[in-house]
């Protein structure tokens, strides 16, 4: 029963949050556009669908995925678990923490890949593109730059340093590349960095900022416990825009190669 009550209660939450949307949607289709849609039935069939989604997705959030991410960084950070690791007792550096930079690039690198988000936005690239832009390239290159930014901003909590200065220091490098890179990628590099904070990837990512701010000694989860969404968007812009250049290069020197050939 309580299982039940918990999904009626979030169900009815998520039909509160999403009716302004459907009244927008659906009062633009009667009443400016004045017609109805085709397949109406499937239509409203596919929303009740998508209530019933989201609830359960925000259930799934709140009993697994965000206190498996404390825990995880709660354990990574556990001054028993460090010393073990270390083999010796002894103050604790930014150093010892490396087993959370690795959880955190490797947690940063799947999640991106399973992104929804970032898979149609790869299909469609590569659609509009003719194929110059592929879709595993782009999936890769968009996830090594959330795995490298997490893992930063991870480092960042840790030692406890300004998180500013380290989002000023990645949008110069975001300014600079930007007027080199090809053209053609810019404008998708730029909304790579926004289709990372979705379904998959936010959950667990604020899960481990706050799980390791809590657990860091001398960290404040509000001031140092969030700020890793900001890194999961700030760095795909640059790790998109190499995958351009580099394509780029290979593409030039394959040109290069086939005319000393001739």
């Amino acid at each position: 029963m309580a299982i039940l009550s918990a999904v009626v209660d979030v169900t009815m939450g998520t039909v509160y949050d999403v009716l302004p949307i459907a009244a927008i949607i659906f009062g633009f289709q009667f009443f400016v556009l004045r017609q109805i849609p085709a397949n109406l039935p499937s239509i409203l069939w596919g929303f009740g669908w998508v209530l019933l989604g989201l609830s359960l997705f925000l259930l799934g959030l709140e009993w697994c995925l965000f206190p498996l991410g404390r825990l995880m960084a709660e354990q990574l950070t556990d001054p028993a678990f460090i010393q073990a690791t270390h083999g010796a007792a002894g103050a604790i550096n930014w150093r010892d923490y490396f087993w959370v930079y690795i959880f955190a690039f490797m947690i940063g690198f799947s999640t991106t890949i399973a992104e929804p988000s970032l898979i149609a936005v790869a299909i469609k690239a590569h659609q509009v593109s003719g194929g110059a832009i592929g879709i595993w390239g782009l999936r890769i290159s968009v996830a090594l730059g959330v795995a490298v930014g997490i893992s930063l901003g991870c480092y960042r909590i840790v030692v406890g340093d300004p998180i500013h200065w380290y989002i000023i220091g990645g949008y110069i490098l975001v300014v600079l590349q930007t007027t080199v890179a090809p053209k053609l990628i810019i404008p998708l590099a730029y909304d790579s960095g926004g289709v990372t904070t979705s379904t998959v990837t936010v959950p667990l990512v604020a899960a481990l900022g706050l799980g390791l701010s809590e657990t860091v000694p001398g960290r404040n989860p509000l001031i140092d416990g969030f700020g890793l969404i900001a890194f999961a968007s700030l760095f795909p812009i640059l790790t998109v825009m190499a995958y351009a250049q580099l394509a780029e290069f290979r593409a030039k020197l394959g040109k290069h190669q086939s005319g000393d050939k001739h």
